[in-house]
């Protein structure tokens, strides 16, 4: 049976300059010892309750007094949660034997008072402190733009058609930050401004995922219109080429623009137009498999009942391909080179529909984790190639 210890959080205080905002858990006493806490468990938690005063993006650190070779922990934010979920928000860590300073960075966290767990495995172990630092604020989005969904023909509003070599338009496009596995425990640490992780080349997008790099085991990068733009209803068209290595996972998809943290999904939603991993990419063929789905309260992976479809996509490594969305505010289908494979048209309220909200863009390249898989022990450098993403209103 797993030990519980219950700790509270000290009045919250910021400490340092501007942005840098640090807030510390005043951890409970270990008997005996007055500047930690021990769970002698060989598998256990700590229990605390936090109350984070902004959203955003957040780094947390936890300082580990004394722990055997081996051991593990992560973090896990609100705990006892109606949905019964586990929103495990720093994946599994590493701790040095006899102890240290260990982190995760890019942890998405909403405002307000929540219960959570410090989880850890691999032996008995000494806490010193957990610590929180928001590093990214919430960007909020003040722009939606909203498609007419009736009319003769499809009329171009937003694109971006990456022309020319150099760093990305950042007055489209923002970095989502951090390695804290993404809610599938990933294995990259996605970077901003870092060319040598997302750039325009040759005129296309090219997503770059590193091995080793920065000390990491991978290196990507993950863009958003989150901040920028966000859009309601219409066309969107991707045209891009996947990685075809094991382990890739490349995406081009939609999450409602009311994300703040873990909790907040799949209640604003989420919309899958491009999703293809190396794994199932043919060696000999190069065809692979793209995978639509939309993600609500109602349907999600998590509990098993998620609405999707795929679709074998000949060459999709070595070619372009045209993955597209036609979003209605009664249905959303899916279609590769224009045949459609795939109809969300579930809209029995918003636990089915949170689809007449706007959404956000992204184009990110992962590594491992759920879907990604193991993995090529081979690969050093693997791209993501989208030549334009485009959006549509009737008129």
């Amino acid at each position: 049976m797993r030990r519980a210890l219950i700790a509270s959080l000290a009045a919250s205080s910021f400490l340092g300059v501007c942005a840098a905002q640090r807030a510390v858990a005043s951890l409970p006493f270990a008997k005996g010892d007055t500047s930690v806490v021990r769970s002698d468990a060989q598998e256990g938690w700590i229990e605390f309750d936090f109350d984070c005063q902004a959203p955003g993006r957040h780094r947390c650190e936890i300082a580990v007094a004394d722990a055997p070779a081996g051991a593990e922990v992560w973090l896990e934010d609100y705990v006892g949660n109606p949905d019964g979920r586990s929103y495990d928000i720093t994946g599994p860590i590493a701790v040095p034997k006899g102890g240290g300073s260990v982190s995760r960075s890019g942890s998405p966290m909403d405002v307000g008072k929540r219960r959570m767990r410090l989880h850890h495995r691999g032996g008995p172990i000494v806490v010193r402190e957990v610590a929180f630092e928001r590093i990214v604020p919430q960007a909020l989005t003040p722009t939606a733009l909203v498609q007419r969904t009736t009319g003769d023909r499809w009329a171009l509003v937003w694109s971006d058609e990456f022309e020319g070599d150099g760093p990305i338009d950042t007055t489209k496009w923002t970095y989502d930050v951090g390695d804290w596995g993404w809610g599938n425990r990933e294995l990259q640490r996605y970077t901003a401004d870092r060319v040598e992780n997302a750039r325009r080349e040759n005129g296309c997008l090219v997503i770059e995922a590193r091995r080793n790099d920065l000390d990491h085991p991978w290196t990507s990068a993950r863009l958003t219109t989150r901040g920028k733009v966000s859009f309601l209803y219409g066309r969107i068209e991707i045209r891009a080429k996947v990685p075809a290595e094991d382990g890739a996972w490349a995406a081009g998809w939609l999450l409602g623009d009311a994300y703040r943290d873990e909790k907040s999904w799949p209640y604003c939603g989420e919309i899958d137009v491009l999703e293809g991993v190396g794994r199932e990419i043919d060696e000999v063929s190069g065809d692979g498999r793209n995978h639509a789905s939309c993600h609500t309260r109602a349907y999600y992976f998590k509990q098993g009942n998620h609405i999707s479809n795929s679709r074998v996509v000949p060459r999709m490594a070595q070619d372009f391909h045209v993955y597209s969305l036609e979003w209605k505010e009664d249905r959303v289908t899916v279609a590769v080179d224009g045949e459609t494979y795939y109809v969300y048209d579930k809209t029995n309220g918003p636990l089915e529909w949170p689809f007449g909200t706007p959404q956000n863009l992204i184009l990110n390249l992962a590594m491992g984790g759920g879907m990604g898989g193991p993995v090529d022990a081979k690969a050093e450098r693997v791209r993501f190639t989208v030549d334009y993403v485009r959006v549509y209103g009737r008129q």
